[in-house]
C-alpha cells in the first residue's frame, strides 16, 4: 500500500510522519508532493519519504492520498487529479469547509473520507473526527482509522455536518485552551510571580487536571465540587465565572467556529 499526502505544511507534514511509523506501512512507502522547491529541498532529506514536485508523477501510484492543502486551492487541485485518479483510490480530506459532495464532483474520486485533525497531532496527541463516503468498505475504514491514530486518536462521525461541528470542539478548541492559559499567566504575572514561574504554575496546572480526568469516570462538575469548598478561595473563583456568564462566552465562541466552518462550506 502506497499513500500520498499532498501538500506539506504543518498538518500534511505531521500526518505523514506520524504514518511513517505504522506497520501498516513500510519504508518509501510514503510519498509527500509540494510545489515549493524550498520545501522539497527539505523533503528530499527525509530518507523514509519519497518527495515529488508533479502530481502525475506520484497521483498514479498512490491507493490512499491524503489532501492536505488550503481551501482555496482545492478546486484547482482537484481538476488536476481528475484525469489520473481510480475508481479504487480513497481519498481523504482535512481541508476546512470542503464538503464531500464537492470533492466528488470535482476530482471523480468516489472513496472519500472528510477528516478534521488538530494541532496536538504534532506531539502524538491529537484528535481527528472523520466521516466516510457510503463507497468506502469497513475494511478500508479500519485501514484509514490506523492511519489517523498515528497522530493520536481518531472518532468516526455519523454525519458531514459533525465535522462542521468538531471544528468548533476540537479542531478549533487547542486555541481555547491557550487563550485560557494565557489569561491565567497574565494573572499570575500581576500578582507577581516571574515569566517563567508563570508557565510552570500554569503548564502543570492543565496537565495534572487532564490527567485527573482521564484517569477517572468523574465528570468535570464532580472534579469541581471536589476542589471547590464553601465559602473558600476555589468557589471564588467559580462564582466570579458563573457571574460574567463564562460558561455561556465559551459556548458561544465554539458555536461561532462551527458557523464559520458551514460558511467555508458555503464559499467552496
Amino acid at each position: 500500500m502506497k499513500v500520498l499526502v499532498i501538500g506539506a505544511g504543518n498538518m500534511g507534514l505531521t500526518y505523514a510522519e506520524g504514518m511513517s511509523k505504522s506497520k501498516l506501512l513500510k519504508k518509501k512507502n510514503i510519498m509527500v508532493l509540494d510545489k515549493s522547491d524550498k520545501k522539497l529541498e527539505q523533503l528530499h532529506q527525509i530518507s523514509h519519504f519519497d518527495a515529488f514536485k508533479e502530481l502525475e508523477d506520484c497521483v498514479p501510484k498512490a491507493d490512499i492520498i491524503f489532501i492536505a492543502v488550503k481551501p482555496h486551492h482545492a478546486e484547482d487541485l482537484f481538476k488536476k487529479i481528475h484525469p489520473m485518479v481510480t475508481s479504487g483510490q480513497i481519498l481523504i480530506s482535512i481541508m476546512a469547509g470542503v464538503t464531500m459532495g464537492a470533492i466528488k464532483n470535482i476530482s471523480g474520486v468516489h472513496k472519500v473520507i472528510r477528516a478534521m485533525p488538530n494541532l496536538p497531532a504534532k506531539v502524538g496527541l491529537g484528535l481527528t473526527a472523520y466521516v466516510a463516503s457510503p463507497e468506502v468498505s469497513r475494511m478500508e475504514l479500519l485501514t484509514v482509522e490506523s492511519l489517523l491514530n498515528t497522530t493520536g486518536k481518531s472518532i468516526l462521525v455519523s454525519n458531514e455536518s459533525l465535522i462542521d461541528a468538531s471544528t468548533g470542539i476540537s479542531g478549533s478548541g487547542p486555541a481555547y485552551v491557550f487563550y485560557f492559559m494565557q489569561s491565567m499567566m497574565e494573572a499570575a504575572l500581576q500578582m507577581g510571580f516571574t515569566k517563567n514561574d508563570s508557565q510552570v504554575l500554569v503548564s502543570q496546572t492543565f496537565t495534572g487536571a487532564i490527567s485527573l480526568f482521564n484517569q477517572s469516570n468523574l465528570s468535570p462538575n464532580s472534579w469541581m465540587e471536589k476542589v471547590a469548598s464553601k465559602g473558600g478561595t476555589t468557589q471564588a473563583a467559580l462564582d466570579s465565572m458563573d457571574d460574567n456568564n463564562v460558561n455561556e462566552l465559551i459556548k458561544e465562541a465554539a458555536f461561532a467556529a462551527f458557523s464559520r466552518a458551514v460558511e467555508l462550506g458555503k464559499e467552496n
